[in-house]
Formats: C-alpha cells, sequence, structure tokens
C-alpha cells in the first residue's frame, strides 16, 4: 500500500504542475491577446488529444465569479451543437465570453455582445471561429442566387461570392471567407477599430476540424 502511495505521489505531482502551468491565468489576472490565444490553442491542443484538464471548474471558481467576471478572451462561433468553444479550448467558469449565432456572423446583437465583453469586462481577445461542414454556409451556398436570403443566411452570402470565384469545394472556401469578412468587419467597426490599431486588441480568426477536434487559426 505504502508503495502503491509513494508510485502515485509523481503521477499527482505531474497532475497538479500542468493545472498551474496551463490553466487561465486567476480570477481579474490581467492577460493580453497574444497570452489569451496561447492559453487557447494550448487547451485547444490538450482538448484534441484527448487530454483535458477541465480547469476551472470546481466550486471554489463557482463561488468567485459570484462577485463579477473577467474573461481572458470572447469567443464568435456557430450555434452548431458540435462547436462549444469552452470545451474545445478546455476552458472552464468565467473564462470565455461567448456569442453563438448559427453561421457566427456579427450582426447588431452580436458586435454590442462583443463590445461589452471588450469594453466592460476587460478581454483583450476576440476569435471569430468557424468549423467544417456548417449547415448555415452550407445552406447559404445551396440558396445562392435566390431571393431574398433572410437574416441568417444574408450575411454569409457575401463569402459564397468570395468563394464561388476560387478553386476546390465552394462550402469549405466559403466557410474561410465567412470567417475572414466577419473577422474584418470587427476590426474597421467603430467599436474596436481604435484599440486593434493601438495593438490594446487583437481579432483573429479561426476554424474548427469536426473530425480531429484541432482548431487553426486562418492566415490573413
Amino acid at each position: 500500500m505504502r508503495r502503491a502511495a509513494i508510485v502515485a505521489l509523481p503521477t499527482c505531482l505531474c497532475l497538479l504542475i500542468s493545472l498551474i502551468a496551463f490553466a487561465a491565468p486567476p480570477h481579474g489576472a490581467a492577460i493580453d491577446g497574444g497570452q489569451a490565444l496561447r492559453l487557447l490553442l494550448e487547451g485547444n491542443h490538450r482538448f484534441a488529444d484527448g487530454k483535458p484538464l477541465h480547469p476551472n471548474q470546481d466550486e471554489t471558481r463557482r463561488t468567485a465569479l459570484a462577485a463579477g467576471q473577467h474573461p481572458i478572451a470572447a469567443v464568435l462561433s456557430c450555434s452548431d451543437s458540435r462547436v462549444p468553444p469552452t470545451v474545445i479550448f478546455d476552458q472552464g467558469l468565467g473564462d470565455l465570453f461567448v456569442v453563438r449565432v448559427a453561421g457566427n456572423t456579427a450582426d447588431a446583437l452580436g458586435l454590442a455582445s462583443l463590445d461589452y465583453a471588450v469594453k466592460h469586462l476587460g478581454a483583450r481577445l476576440i476569435v471569430v471561429l468557424g468549423h467544417d461542414r456548417c449547415g448555415a454556409v452550407a445552406a447559404a451556398v445551396k440558396e445562392y442566387g435566390s431571393g431574398d436570403p433572410g437574416p441568417m443566411l444574408g450575411p454569409i452570402r457575401p463569402a459564397v461570392t468570395l468563394a464561388k470565384r476560387g478553386h476546390g469545394d465552394t462550402v469549405s472556401n466559403a466557410i474561410d471567407e465567412n470567417v475572414k469578412l466577419t473577422v474584418e468587419k470587427l476590426r474597421e467597426s467603430a467599436e474596436f477599430a481604435p484599440m486593434v490599431k493601438d495593438g490594446e486588441l487583437k481579432i483573429v480568426g479561426a476554424r474548427y476540424d469536426l473530425e480531429t477536434g484541432r482548431v487553426r487559426v486562418i492566415p490573413e
């Protein structure tokens, strides 16, 4: 019994060190956009490798957050049930301010929500997260050229236009273009342009692979 306990001790210590090294900073700690992106990508690597730490999900964290929140990043993602940002980035309570809408586009309400996360909660990173086989983008491609596409598909149509000019799979290309256009819209918005220019705010686009579980940052 004693030997088993001694053998188990290094394993426990390694797990504790991992939690300290890779979990998000303590509640309220200042963190810039670059640091936040690094933490999210490290968390995604853990998730994709099947080794999530599930940080900041205990009673202590829950109680601490009752007084207020200071997320390290805001994520604009699709509503798809297979793409929960907190899970795929291996984060916990209070770590991410998430805005979800089919097709991960930024309407007035989404923009106002992100603005709140940045201006009032202190997030210095916004990630626009698309994903493979997005149903909203596929629908926008299918109805392209028809009448009024409606409030969900309409904002995706410009991405489809760009995708049709390229080579390869139109839906896959449109997924990337849709993310890029949304990132551009946020960067050029009156709410965020000054902060982006001054280096106070980082806005990036990314894409989630449903099969591998990995997130890749989309090149600008």
